[in-house]
């Protein structure tokens, strides 16, 4: 699903918000996201999942081409953890999660 396919489905859930204000609260919430992981932080959303930063170590690789080793610096990298229920929904659908 795309961001627009969310904003339009969001959208046809909330038939009285205006599909304007619709893209601004997925904006919003997508920012804050964005903004608290770039501080190191971690967000958690109950039975969905939480998203937080976790740090690759150095590594030495190689060219592919050449074969010359090649130094690859420390990164950090987004994480996104499922929750149980996410889990669950994914492995048994919706209607057998719920029963």
């Amino acid at each position: 699903m795309t961001k627009s396919e969310l904003i339009n489905r969001i959208a046809a859930v909330y038939p009285y918000m205006h599909l304007k204000n619709v893209e601004r609260v997925v904006n919003i919430i997508l920012k804050a996201i964005e903004t608290r992981l770039v501080q190191g932080g971690r967000i958690e959303l109950r039975d969905f999942g939480s998203f937080s930063v976790r740090t690759r170590a150095a590594i030495v690789g190689r060219n592919p081409k050449t074969g010359e080793a090649v130094q690859i610096p420390e990164r950090k990298i987004p994480f996104f953890r499922a929750g149980k229920r996410l889990r669950k929904l994914v492995d048994k659908g919706y209607e057998e999660a719920n029963d």
